[in-house]
This record gives C-alpha cells, structure tokens and sequence, in this order.
C-alpha cells in the first residue's frame, strides 16, 4: 500500500502538459477564483511573484512560515538539495496561474492539493526529494487522503514548467487585446427587467445606494446588495410625455442629487405645446428612499418645437453649480432661424447652461454664477456656459486622477451627430462646439463653416457612421477595482451596441482610441462574470466607489421589461485584496426589498457578443437617427436572453377549441395589447417572420383581438425569440388589411420559411 500510494502521489505531480495550444486560451486566476494583482508590498518570500501574482505580503508570510517548518527535518544536504523544490512547489500559490495548477478554475469542483508539474521537473524533484514529499502532505494534513485513491481520475491541463516563461508572460496584467486589438473586457449583471434605463446615479452619501429612472417616469432605489426597494424613489408618470413607440425620445431623463433635494429633467405637455421641464423635489422627511412628491418646484422649462433632440442631462459640478444640457430642438440640419438654434445665444436650445441653486428656498428658483461666461453680453441667455452643440447625450465629470490629481473636474460629453459622425467633446466655459456649422471634425453648413467668427472647439473624437450612428456619452474610469482602467474615458453606441475608450497621452494631448468587445468564455471564466449584452447602450454610470457600468435595453420602448444594468469588470489584473472594500452605512428601509435575481447567468448564451453581433441596416423610416431608437424595425435584437415569455391573448391551454388561425401575442412585460405575433395552425402554435409583414398584417392581427389597429410592427424578435420547440409557421405574409386572419392573406405555405427566430414579428395593437 505504501508503494502504491507514492506511486499515486509522483503521478497525482507528474501528469504533463499534454495539448500546450490550450494554454494559450487560459486566464490568470487565483484561488479565490478573482484575477491576480500586484502586490502593495514586494514579497520577501516568493520574490518571483512580487510585481503580479497571486499573494499579498500576509500570504507570502504564511508560506514562509510552511517553508521552514517543512525544512527543520532536513540536515545541511538535504537542505541544499531539497530547498528550491519546496520553495518552487509552496509558492506556485502566488503563481498568476494558481487556479490552473491546482486544477481550481470551477468554484464547485475540488481542487488539487498540491499544484500539478512537468514531467521533466517532476521527475527531477522525484528522483533527489521524494522523501520530502510526505513532509509537504503531512504540513497540509492529507495524507491519509493518498490511499486508494484511483489515478485515473487525475486531471491537469499546465504545469509549472512553462509558468514562467517569456511567452507566457509577455503583457501579463496589462488588459487583454484580441489579434485586432479590441481590449476585452467582462460584465457582470446588476439589475434587469428595467423600462429603458436612462440614467443611474448614486447618492453619493456613503451608503452607496444607486438610484435607477425608466423613461417612464419611475426611479428605483438599489442596495450594495443588489436588491430593490419596492417603492419608487420618484413616480412622475402621471405627468412624463412619453409613448411606448420604439425611438420616442420624450420621456423622464435624468436625476441629479443635491443634498435633501433632488433635480429631474423630464418632457412634459402644456397646453398641447411640448416642453423640457427641470424641476426641483425635496427629500421625504419620513423617509430616505423617497422623495417629497407634493415639493414639486418647476426651476426652468424650454418649449421645444419639435420632439427629437431633447438633450437631457443634468449633473452637479465640483463647482457646485448645477449643468444642464438641452438639445437644439429637433428636426434636421437645426432648420430654425437664419444660423439655428445651437449658434443663437439668445435661446436656451442647443446649449450647455450653468445655474446656482444654493439656499433658494426663499428666493427664485436658481440665480446666474458670476462668472458666467457671457453674463454682461446683450441678447444673450445669461444661464449659457457653452454653446453650439447638438444633442449631447450622457456627459460626466472626471474625479481625476487617484494619486496625482490630474484631470479632475473635466466635463466630458458624447454630441449625437447629423448625417456622418458622432463626437465626444470636453466642454469649458464659452466654448463654442460648432455645430450647424459642423459635424465632429467636418463641415455641414458649409457658409458657416468658413465664418472666420466660428472660433469652434474640436471634439477629441467623432467617429463614422459605418461605427455607429448615435453615440452613448460615459465616463473616466477612476476606480479602485481595474487599476488598468485607469485614466481610459470608456462610452458607446446605442444604435451599433459597440462599447469603446479613449486614452489620452498626457505629454501630447492626443486620444487613442481602442474598441472595447467581450472576452471569450475562458477570459471571462469567473464567479458571476459573463461575456454579452444587449446591444442598445442607453447609458453610462459610476457608483460611489468609482465602478463603471452601462444600461442597455434589448427593446428600446418605454414599455418594455427588457433593460439590464452591467458592471465593466477587466479580468486581467485586480487591486490587492482588501484594499477597495467598503462598507456601506446603513439605510432605514420602509417596505420591502426585492432580492436581485441575474437573468444572465451562463456564458454560453445563444445571444452572440457585440463583437459577433452584426450591424444593424441602415434607417429608413425616420429622417434623424433618434435617441432612443431609430427605426421600428431594429427594435430589441437579441431579445432571446430574456426569460420565456408567457403567451397572452385569446388562447387556452394547449389550444383546445381553437380555430385554424387564432392568434395571441406573447410578451414578457404582462400587456395584452403587445408581443410577438404566434398563430395556431394545425393543432400547434407558432411563429410568424418579419419578411413583407407590414403595418396591414398587423392589423389583421390586432383586428382579431379585439382591438381597432395596430400602432407598432416591430420587427427582428423585438418581444423575443421562440425557442426551438416552437415552429415557424408562415412567412412572406402580405395583407390588404380586411382579412379575417393571416390565412387569408397572401402568404407562402404553412410551414415553409426561409428565416429563423431571430425574424419573429411583433405588434403593439391600439
């Protein structure tokens, strides 16, 4: 029994590298199943892992210690021969590989408990110290656990050998580029089952709570926790002009905390005339997590002559004052007045304003700072800070730079473009941004491009259209958790789904610009990480911590339960254990919590990343790319990551009694008037593609429900894929509108498609 296990325990180390191409597709990963860091404190111990590992300076103690008491049963001989050994074998703990030698990748599956060598090596070891081997067992208190084991169910995929090699480690730490040089990077799931997020803020008061507004009118509040208070921070339903079409850009659209008040910005009817509104709320005195909704006082309200470029930003400025941006009014090519809205500082459209609201309790609403830029000049607003931009969607203020400072308080904003580019501007005060004249870097009105007096600031990026049409504003990464992040502006897209960054060379003044995509599955193998996401970006976010996410929406309606919240995670290097903890003040809570439940648990998703997503076609419904949506048809792409829908409409149980083409429409958000189209047709339900099916055949479809038309087709499964039990029924469905199902229409056989799920079609019936 002793031979065999010795035997077991020279296999159990010396099984060997066997397929050295699938070690270029690992991780770095440490035990406690996170990316490995740089230590705050060299090693003294294990110095081979001092710049990256696995250990801290109390770990390399620990092993330190192990080492010396295994090395007391040794005399000066057997030190000398035996000492590196145990010294390389204890530390491969602090290895950046650690989880891959002890075979510790899956968090429910046991690990090894010593990690796994080459053969060369562990043939070397063996033949000069396997009597130490007994010694390192014994240190661990395992083994008894050797005997009668069974060897073939040893498993190992690396081995120490090639840990540390040049290859290997060459760029280890730095964040990961694919062959073509996109950084990629993870996600980690926050919240779902959100109506078009539009902005999340935290409170920023130490209990790092998160506020979270649908463009309904709703704002949540959320825990450190992950978990949701079932009462509405805020609920200005009532009041918010909106529409459940995909791409109104009316809406509730953003919060700004001021401390015991609150600021939104939000459309609103008067009269039939639209209107931006900012209006200022108190905090409840009964209760943190709600505001005072009879406090209600209007700060400020623009007529708006049409209903796209809304703008909709508010944010507080490390000066204190509160910013607002505001859109140039809508339409095309800004048509209002001689040179537009956004060149003409005699309106507020088209501007970036700057307003004081301290101690106005007792006063008007907000009052003019004194070193407004153009306070003393005639014909002008004097709440304007800069002028000339379009319709800047998502801004941020940088906190800068960590240690040193630099970059702290800059205003960073994404300007949605015209015809051809998106931008991102840093906006100072009395900057002009130039818009009609141009567009990013390129002229548009060309008379009032070559206008000597246009003295325009460039943006520090503007990228094409055939990149993305409209760009999604986000933030400087100033965290704790992604030391690598650091100092890199990281923003979207929300009609293409890309996520990118920016790097600025300090000694240049010069952006680079990287494009962001999902690691692949082993990149990314970590507790509670996955690799994709819905593709229309709506927003980004920061907590109080300094963490990056982003809330995206797989169907941009106000209606529909499809937004996800996302935390940016770079798996590649992490801060030292224990140094970005925090602990979050306790909040008196009145009602109930709602448990967070992810939705995205797996990374084998059928829902492609947004590296393998393909672009969406061009609009061609709507003459400006609009914020919240572009066009109908490219409404919810990859909506199969939501949860089964259940079916609504007319149907029952396993269709008995149903007619040969019935209809029902199956949605996840609860409303019978909208979902996918699903039609029984010998004795099953199905599926209809979105081919030739037009707002006619949606009336047929509506008209047999009970309702009068239809509002809305939506098409490419914008209320979500079947699954594969479900067939594809009909295709190439055309209708007059006065048929009495789609049977009736002109159509291709039962059966007979040309399509797949992600086709599925859609109605929202009135």
């Amino acid at each position: 029994m002793y031979l065999l296990t010795r035997l077991f325990v020279y296999l159990y180390l010396c099984i060997g590298f066997r397929d050295r191409s699938r070690w270029g597709y690992s991780h770095p990963q440490c035990l406690d199943y996170k990316p490995p860091f740089q230590p705050q404190q060299p090693l003294v111990f294990c110095k081979e892992y001092s710049k990256f590992g696995c250990c801290d300076l109390q770990k390399d103690e620990e092993i330190r210690i192990r080492f010396y008491t295994i090395m007391e049963n040794f005399d000066h001989s057997g030190y000398v021969t035996c000492s590196r050994y145990i010294h390389s074998i204890l530390c491969q703990e602090c290895s950046p590989y650690a989880a891959h030698l002890y075979d510790a990748e899956d968090a429910n599956t046991p690990m090894r408990i010593l990690p796994g060598l080459c053969g060369n090596y562990c043939a070397d070891y063996w033949h000069r110290c396997r009597y130490t081997m007994s010694l390192l067992l014994e240190d661990l208190g395992v083994l008894h656990q050797y005997k009668g084991c069974q060897v073939n169910k040893v498993t190992l995929q690396v081995c120490v050998m090639y840990v540390l090699s040049p290859e290997l480690n060459a760029n280890l730490g730095f964040v990961r580029e694919n062959p073509k040089g996109c950084l990629e990077l993870c996600l980690q799931e926050v919240a779902n089952g959100l109506r078009n997020p539009v902005a999340m803020i935290h409170a920023d008061d130490g209990t790092h709570r998160f506020f979270v507004a649908e463009q309904l009118g709703y704002v949540w509040v959320y825990l450190p926790n992950g978990s949701r208070i079932d009462r509405p921070f805020l609920n200005l339903t009532h009041a918010v002009l909106t529409s459940p079409w995909a791409g109104d850009e009316r809406g509730f659209l953003c919060i700004a905390l001021h401390p015991r008040k609150a600021y939104v910005y939000y459309s609103v009817s008067v009269n039939k005339e639209e209107r931006i509104r900012i209006s200022e709320f108190t905090l409840s005195p009964h209760d943190d997590n709600q505001l005072d909704h009879s406090s209600e006082r209007t700060i400020l309200e623009v007529t708006e002559p049409a209903s796209n470029h809304n703008g909709g930003q508010l944010l507080f400025g490390h000066d204190g004052y509160l910013y607002i941006f505001i859109g140039d009014g809508g339409r095309a090519g800004d048509p209002f007045g001689k040179f537009g809205n956004s060149q003409n500082k005699s309106t507020l459209l088209g501007k970036a304003l700057r307003v004081d609201v301290e101690d106005n309790d007792d006063a008007p609403p907000y009052s003019i700072p004194w070193d407004n830029p153009f306070l003393w000049e005639k014909e002008t607003r004097p709440e304007i800070y800069a002028y000339g931009v379009r319709n800047m969607w998502r801004c941020s203020i940088d906190r800068g730079d960590p240690v040193t400072g630099g970059g702290r308080g800059r205003m960073f904003c994404g300007d949605v473009g015209q015809n051809k580019y998106e931008e991102v501007d840093i906006i100072v005060k009395g900057g002009n941004y130039g818009w009609r004249a141009k567009e990013g870097f390129s002229c548009y009105d060309r008379k009032l491009c070559q206008n000597s007096s246009l003295d325009d600031i460039l943006p520090i990026f503007a990228y094409p259209h055939k990149l993305g049409k409209s760009v999604t504003g986000g933030y400087v990464y100033r965290g704790c958790e992604m030391p690598n992040l650091n100092g890199v502006y990281i923003f979207g897209d929300f009609m293409s789904g890309r996520l990118m960054s920016l790097k600025e060379n300090v000694t240049t003044g010069e952006w680079k610009y990287n494009e962001i995509c999902m690691g692949r599955d082993q990149i990314c193998r970590f507790p509670k990480l996955i690799n994709s996401f819905y593709k229309y970006i709506i927003s980004f976010a920061e907590d109080e911590a300094g963490e990056l996410y982003f809330l995206a929406t797989g169907a941009p309606s106000a209606t529909t339960r499809a937004g996800f919240i996302y935390k940016i995670v770079d798996p590649s290097r992490r801060a030292p254990p224990g140094k970005c903890s925090i602990k979050p003040l306790p909040v008196k809570i009145k009602g109930k919590l709602i448990p967070f439940r992810p939705k995205q648990q797996s990374q084998k998703h059928q829902q492609l990343s947004r590296r393998q997503q393909p672009l969406p076609q061009p609009p061609t419904l709507v003459e400006d790319k609009m914020r919240l949506g572009e066009k109908l048809e490219t409404a919810g792409e990859g909506n199969q990551l939501l949860k089964k829908p259940r079916g609504r409409g007319r149907g029952t149980k396993r269709g008995r009694g149903l007619r040969a083409g019935s209809v029902r429409l199956v949605s996840t958000d609860g409303l019978p008037n909208r979902g996918r189209v699903e039609i029984f047709v010998r004795g099953q339900w199905g599926t209809v593609c979105d081919d030739l099916f037009t707002s006619k055949a949606g009336t047929v479809v509506c008209r047999q429900l009970g309702f009068k038309t239809a509002l809305a087709v939506l098409k490419r499964a914008a209320f979500g894929e079947a699954d594969g039990s479900v067939r594809i029924l009909l295709d190439d469905v055309e209708c007059e509108g006065q048929e009495r199902s789609l049977l009736d229409c002109k159509r291709s056989r039962v059966g007979k498609h040309n399509c797949s799920h992600a086709e599925d079609v859609g109605v929202i019936c009135g």
